[in-house]
Protein backbone atom coordinates (compact mmCIF):
# COMPACT_ATOMS: atom_id res chain seq x y z
CA UNK A 1 0.00 0.00 0.00
CA UNK A 2 1.53 3.66 -1.31
CA UNK A 3 1.97 5.81 1.58
CA UNK A 4 0.70 8.62 0.19
CA UNK A 5 -1.87 9.36 -2.97
CA UNK A 6 -0.43 9.68 -6.72
CA UNK A 7 -0.74 12.30 -9.28
CA UNK A 8 -2.53 11.17 -12.25
CA UNK A 9 -3.00 14.29 -14.42
CA UNK A 10 -3.94 17.87 -14.20
CA UNK A 11 -7.42 18.75 -15.20
CA UNK A 12 -7.76 21.91 -16.58
CA UNK A 13 -11.53 23.52 -17.38
CA UNK A 14 -12.50 24.78 -20.42
CA UNK A 15 -15.67 26.02 -22.23
CA UNK A 16 -13.53 24.17 -25.33
CA UNK A 17 -12.17 21.38 -24.67
CA UNK A 18 -10.72 20.12 -27.96
CA UNK A 19 -9.15 23.33 -28.44
CA UNK A 20 -7.58 23.63 -25.88
CA UNK A 21 -6.50 20.29 -25.66
CA UNK A 22 -5.09 20.75 -29.38
CA UNK A 23 -3.02 23.98 -27.56
CA UNK A 24 -1.18 21.46 -25.16
CA UNK A 25 -0.77 18.69 -27.52
CA UNK A 26 1.17 20.65 -30.00
CA UNK A 27 2.74 23.49 -27.32
CA UNK A 28 3.98 20.25 -25.69
CA UNK A 29 4.55 17.90 -28.13
CA UNK A 30 1.53 15.60 -26.22
CA UNK A 31 -0.54 12.57 -27.81
CA UNK A 32 -4.19 11.58 -26.93
CA UNK A 33 -5.15 9.07 -24.82
CA UNK A 34 -6.21 6.13 -27.21
CA UNK A 35 -9.91 7.23 -27.83
CA UNK A 36 -9.81 10.71 -27.19
CA UNK A 37 -8.01 11.54 -30.91
CA UNK A 38 -9.93 14.52 -32.90
CA UNK A 39 -13.08 12.29 -34.73
CA UNK A 40 -13.23 11.53 -39.06
CA UNK A 41 -13.85 14.84 -40.55
CA UNK A 42 -17.46 15.95 -41.12
CA UNK A 43 -17.81 13.75 -38.13
CA UNK A 44 -19.17 15.65 -34.77
CA UNK A 45 -17.07 16.12 -31.79
CA UNK A 46 -18.87 15.86 -28.58
CA UNK A 47 -16.32 15.71 -26.23
CA UNK A 48 -16.69 16.54 -23.14
CA UNK A 49 -13.03 15.03 -21.17
CA UNK A 50 -10.31 14.74 -23.17
CA UNK A 51 -6.60 13.33 -21.67
CA UNK A 52 -3.28 14.10 -23.51
CA UNK A 53 -0.45 11.37 -22.49
CA UNK A 54 3.39 11.44 -23.08
CA UNK A 55 4.98 9.40 -25.22
CA UNK A 56 4.88 6.41 -22.76
CA UNK A 57 1.23 6.32 -21.90
CA UNK A 58 2.05 8.51 -18.72
CA UNK A 59 -0.89 11.20 -18.19
CA UNK A 60 0.18 14.59 -18.40
CA UNK A 61 -3.19 16.61 -19.09
CA UNK A 62 -7.04 16.50 -18.85
CA UNK A 63 -9.26 18.59 -20.32
CA UNK A 64 -12.72 19.26 -18.89
CA UNK A 65 -15.80 20.84 -20.42
CA UNK A 66 -17.41 23.76 -18.47
CA UNK A 67 -20.77 26.02 -19.86
CA UNK A 68 -18.50 29.25 -18.51
CA UNK A 69 -14.88 29.86 -17.25
CA UNK A 70 -14.32 33.41 -15.64
CA UNK A 71 -10.79 34.16 -17.16
CA UNK A 72 -8.15 35.47 -14.68
CA UNK A 73 -6.76 39.16 -15.68
CA UNK A 74 -3.40 38.39 -13.28
CA UNK A 75 -1.24 40.11 -12.81
CA UNK A 76 -3.83 43.01 -12.73
CA UNK A 77 -5.68 43.15 -9.48
CA UNK A 78 -8.71 43.64 -8.27
CA UNK A 79 -10.51 40.88 -10.00
CA UNK A 80 -10.26 37.20 -10.81
CA UNK A 81 -6.65 35.38 -9.57
CA UNK A 82 -5.15 32.95 -11.02
CA UNK A 83 -5.92 30.00 -8.49
CA UNK A 84 -3.44 27.05 -10.71
CA UNK A 85 -1.08 27.27 -12.91
CA UNK A 86 1.40 25.32 -14.81
CA UNK A 87 5.24 25.78 -15.05
CA UNK A 88 7.36 24.71 -17.88
CA UNK A 89 11.33 24.65 -18.19
CA UNK A 90 13.20 25.25 -21.13
CA UNK A 91 17.43 24.70 -21.05
CA UNK A 92 18.26 28.19 -22.14
CA UNK A 93 17.09 32.07 -22.98
CA UNK A 94 17.58 31.08 -26.91
CA UNK A 95 14.99 28.16 -26.15
CA UNK A 96 12.58 30.69 -23.68
CA UNK A 97 12.27 33.16 -27.10
CA UNK A 98 11.80 29.93 -29.54
CA UNK A 99 9.30 28.54 -27.13
CA UNK A 100 7.37 31.60 -26.18
CA UNK A 101 6.86 32.68 -30.01
CA UNK A 102 5.60 29.06 -31.05
CA UNK A 103 3.30 30.03 -28.09
CA UNK A 104 2.02 33.07 -29.04
CA UNK A 105 1.76 31.39 -32.99
CA UNK A 106 -0.58 28.82 -30.81
CA UNK A 107 -2.82 31.65 -29.55
CA UNK A 108 -1.40 32.33 -26.08
CA UNK A 109 -1.47 35.64 -24.72
CA UNK A 110 1.75 37.25 -23.26
CA UNK A 111 0.77 38.36 -19.24
CA UNK A 112 3.82 38.96 -18.11
CA UNK A 113 7.94 39.31 -19.65
CA UNK A 114 10.45 38.93 -16.75
CA UNK A 115 12.80 37.80 -19.76
CA UNK A 116 16.23 40.04 -18.77
CA UNK A 117 15.87 39.11 -14.88
CA UNK A 118 19.38 37.63 -14.85
CA UNK A 119 18.49 35.23 -12.16
CA UNK A 120 15.20 33.49 -13.65
CA UNK A 121 14.53 34.70 -17.19
CA UNK A 122 10.97 34.09 -17.66
CA UNK A 123 7.80 34.73 -19.35
CA UNK A 124 3.88 34.47 -17.65
CA UNK A 125 1.25 33.70 -20.51
CA UNK A 126 -2.21 32.52 -20.33
CA UNK A 127 -3.63 29.65 -22.76
CA UNK A 128 -6.39 30.33 -25.53
CA UNK A 129 -8.66 29.09 -22.06
CA UNK A 130 -6.93 32.52 -20.03
CA UNK A 131 -5.09 29.61 -17.85
CA UNK A 132 -1.93 31.13 -16.67
CA UNK A 133 1.62 29.37 -17.57
CA UNK A 134 4.83 30.20 -16.86
CA UNK A 135 7.74 29.46 -19.68
CA UNK A 136 11.27 30.20 -17.69
CA UNK A 137 15.07 28.67 -17.92
CA UNK A 138 15.11 26.06 -15.82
Amino acid sequence: MADYPTLLHTVLDTTDVRGLAEFYRRLLGLRYRPGDEPPAEGTPDDADWLVLTADDGRRMLAFQQVNALPRTNWPDPPGVPMQLHVDFTVPDVAALERHRDRALSLGAELRLDRSDDADEPLYVLADPAGHPFCLFVG
